[in-house]
């Protein structure tokens, strides 16, 4: 699979790049997707919520009524689960929502993502982003250059870039990574997924360590 070079103000440069069809060409494989997003979506849980349960309510434990003669059921104390203030029957209480995925389903999930993304001409390959300070003014026109002012972008880089995060930090839609932090649910989650040749390089010598 080719894929034409543009520059940053989204003019072709007459350059191509060739993906890896091991990565970015592979029958999608839903399931894998579906594990590895609900995997970091689960481990980003605080599960920090609780309810007192009747054990924990501060109150009397005094009888509230006579044994017998009431007419009905024998009342138990102030905290019962049935009274107003009393405890809660069954609350949530904290927890560790994540859980493990094996790593090759996780490697299949993250080039699923990718290869639907080429499949749907999401991948768009640049030839550098070179911003020599932060400016977000800068960024938008590369988005609008782009057009993709109005979608999801994931920009993925090869080494951290911080005068391109910091540009991109206050656009909502716009999102930037390394390849290290790359995963299926930032690019599933994009329109459009925008890399770099050494990003392409970094990606394919990742996935076959």
């Amino acid at each position: 699979m080719e894929l034409s070079i543009k520059n940053i103000k989204g003019e072709e440069t007459g350059k191509k790049i060739a993906l890896n069809e091991a990565i970015f060409g592979i029958e999608p494989n839903d399931h894998a997707i579906y594990l590895d997003v609900k995997q970091f979506m689960a481990n980003n849980r605080q599960g920090t919520h609780k309810a007192k349960q009747r054990s924990e309510i501060a109150g009397s434990t005094r009888k509230l009524g006579r044994q017998k003669g009431g007419g009905g059921a024998r009342p138990g104390d102030i905290k019962s689960p049935v009274r107003v203030g009393g405890g809660r029957i069954f609350g949530p209480v904290p927890r560790d929502y994540s859980f493990k995925l094996n790593k090759k389903l996780k490697q299949l999930a993250r080039k699923s993502a990718l290869s639907l993304r080429a499949k749907n001409d999401q991948i768009i390959v640049l030839d550098a982003i070179n911003f020599e300070a932060p400016k977000t003014k800068t960024f938008v026109a590369a988005l609008e250059a782009l057009k993709l002012a109005d979608k999801k972008a994931l920009f993925v880089t090869a080494e951290i870039n911080e005068n391109l995060f910091l540009s991109a930090r206050n656009i909502q839609k716009a999102n930037v990574i390394n390849v290290n932090e790359l995963n299926t649910y930032a690019i599933m989650n994009a329109e459009a997924v925008v890399l770099l040749p050494e990003t392409v390089a970094a990606i394919e010598a990742t996935f076959n360590a």
